[in-house]
């Protein structure tokens, strides 16, 4: 039986990577007259080099005011990728680490791929000095720990070598993450452009680190990078459109839908594109085996122990593998919309990746959800509320076709090679999904008004 992890301290919870709080133009609540006219003052503190700012805190409990205050300081022009391009590399003193990192794929090819990686020199986290080093090293400590854990031909480890597991949790701890392979490490941040002057599209992007590398790998990737960032304008208009809830503006509201809607569509026209270049059986048997966690891994039934890691003991640790599902820009639609899906194994482990997300998204999550009901504005508004009710669903439409497009591409990639390598069709997260997707899309059409 897996020993459950102990909780990491997360002295950087509060942390914002890209915010800047502002506490103006914001709704009066007149039922809460010690509200007007504050203007709170966010406390700044040192994160590493740079100056980043506290959400401001407040004594009373308003969880309204306080989610359209977090909201308004979220500014999406490439949805919830970075606001600059990744660094592609880190300087001198890790100079051997990015030399590894460089032939990983090589390596893995060889029988002296974990040799290789225990052989490196202790890594020097207290030279690390900005977020985006932070970052660009929590990518390639991420890539070598799984390509270390899951190397080919080889049985899968048990343990990580001390001098990697060491690196990556105190890497993760500043970053208030856990040491473990996530969306956010090998896609949010794994990026470059080839001309960095065009956008942020397939076509224009490659992957700084990656497992075996090649064209399928890489379109894979990819095509998830111009999906976050064609995501950053519907996720821009939810706070102006939850102010909008409050004030009354319709048009506003309706305004806000139809952008959601566009942009649900152009994902899904982005995920079209995923077979031109990636192959299902070489998604399988090439990409998917280093994207598996410890937890629900029969390969894996105690976790991983990461050796010379005081905070655990020596005791071994279940964590969930990187999956599409920490991602946090359908859980931001889902808490705009008002999308409730019924309490299942599913709900609870889409819960749970929550705590593989970037501090800043979850805590945007957060802030739609707690933020007014639109689903409640709208049923209160039925008579002049046609066109509303109308954005309303064909956004709950377009993101039902995404959803949809999600689960025959889970069946393409998965399910169908699963069954003729004659293995169960569970997700690199580690677990059963088929019949959750197929009732979570279904949960999402319920929303419709009639």
């Amino acid at each position: 039986m897996g020993i459950k992890r102990k909780s990491i301290p997360s002295h950087h919870t509060a942390l914002t990577l890209h915010l800047k709080c502002i506490g103006t133009s914001l709704p009066i609540i007149k039922k809460r007259p010690s509200l007007m006219n504050t203007t709170p003052t966010p406390k700044p503190f040192r994160f590493l080099r740079e100056e980043v700012y506290l959400l401001p805190t407040y004594e009373m409990e308003t969880p309204l005011y306080l989610s359209l205050l977090n909201a308004q300081s979220r500014v999406f022009p490439r949805g919830f990728l970075p606001p600059g391009d990744p660094l592609i590399r880190l300087p001198h003193p890790f100079e051997t680490w990015e030399q590894t990192a460089d032939v990983l794929p090589k390596l893995a090819l060889s029988r002296y791929i974990r040799s290789a990686l225990e052989d490196l020199p202790p890594f020097q986290v207290q030279a690390l000095q900005t977020l985006e080093e932070f970052e660009r090293a929590m990518s390639m400590l991420s890539f070598m720990a799984n390509m270390y854990v899951f190397a080919p031909d080889h049985p899968v480890a048990s343990a990580i070598p001390a001098n990697l597991a060491r690196a990556w949790y105190q890497v993760a701890h500043r970053l208030d993450r856990l040491p473990m392979m996530t969306y956010a490490s090998q896609v949010m941040y794994n990026w470059k452009r080839i001309h960095t002057d065009d956008p942020i599209e397939v076509g224009n992007l490659t992957m700084i680190s990656n497992f075996l590398g090649g064209m399928d790998e890489e379109w894979f990737v990819t095509v998830h990078i111009n999906i976050e960032a064609v995501a950053g304008r519907a996720l821009g208009v939810i706070m102006p459109a939850q102010k909008a809830i409050v004030e009354g503006n319709i048009d506003q509201i309706v305004h806000s839908l139809k952008d959601l809607s566009q942009t649900l569509r152009e994902m899904h026209g982005i995920l079209l594109r995923m077979p031109e270049r990636c192959n299902p059986e070489t998604y399988y048997h090439r990409i998917r085996p280093y994207m598996f966690g410890w937890k629900n891994n029969p390969e894996l039934p105690e976790g991983m122990i990461y050796e010379g890691v005081e905070a655990y003991d020596g005791n071994p640790q279940q964590f969930r593998g990187e999956t599409g599902a920490q991602s946090s820009v359908i859980y931001a639609f889902d808490g705009f919309l008002g999308i409730v899906h019924d309490y299942d194994e599913m709900r609870a482990y889409l819960y749970e990746m929550r705590d593989y997300m970037p501090v800043q998204d979850r805590r945007f999550i957060e802030a739609v959800e707690q933020g007014p009901s639109l689903r409640t504005f709208i049923m209160d508004h039925q008579q002049e509320g046609a066109l509303l009710k109308k954005a309303y669903n064909e956004s709950i439409e377009a993101l039902y076709e995404f959803r949809k497009l999600h689960i025959e591409y889970a069946t393409l990639y998965i399910v169908k090679p699963a069954h003729h390598d004659q293995k169960g069709s569970v997700g690199t997260g580690g677990t059963p999904f088929t019949v959750y997707l197929k009732k979570h899309i279904d949960e999402t059409l319920s929303h419709r008004f009639k």
